[in-house]
């Protein structure tokens, strides 16, 4: 059984180090012919501010490695006030994971909705653009563990399903697609 440190070690963070929040007025030229934010735009802020919590954290430059699945719950208009509220949920050796939650909020209607959470990978870069090591990570609340364990359990299924995708592909041919595809919405002109 391990012990319980009393203290943390040398080298680690607490996640409220590196919460950021950024807002931002959504403008006419972020809308697209529909009068809604163009999802391009919220998905450019959620990297900007997966940088800018990954690299408090590092104390480096980060890059983006990856972005978990990005569901757009609710449109966001013209004119209403965007959120992203961005913290580290999960620490490897190079990597954290930075779950981001977005929130638009209509300032006239006194209205405030949850648009999307996103989950952003970001890799800390050392000068000559090497990973490097990042510190590891203070958690003080129970929400806290909850989040670094939902993070360590999605690194475990996207490495689950990438094994099984590859598995499926070296198995796909063109004859089982062919009868596969029969009753999709798709023509085979070969």
């Amino acid at each position: 059984m391990t012990a319980a440190l009393s203290y943390p070690p040398a080298g680690y963070k607490p996640v409220s180090f590196s919460v950021t929040t950024i807002t931002e007025l959504m403008i006419p030229s972020y809308a697209n012919f529909g009068g809604k934010i163009h999802g391009g735009i919220l998905l450019s802020l959620m990297d900007k501010v997966a940088y800018v919590c990954a690299a408090k954290h590092a104390g480096n430059y980060c890059v983006t490695a990856s972005i978990d699945a990005v569901n757009f719950l609710a449109p966001v208009e013209v004119g209403d006030l965007v959120s992203l509220i961005a913290s580290v949920n999960y620490v490897g050796k190079t990597s954290m994971v930075v779950g981001i939650k977005v929130i638009s909020e209509n300032v006239k209607a006194s209205v405030v909705q949850h648009t999307n959470t996103s989950y952003f990978t970001m890799v800390a870069k050392d000068d000559q653009n090497k990973p490097v090591e990042v510190p590891g990570l203070i958690l003080e609340t129970q929400e806290q563990v909850r989040r670094f364990e939902e993070a360590r359990k999605r690194k475990e299924l996207k490495q689950s399903y990438s094994q099984e995708m590859q598995k499926i592909k070296a198995e796909l041919d063109y004859d089982t697609c062919r009868e596969t595809l029969a009753g999709e919405r798709c023509w085979i002109d070969l």
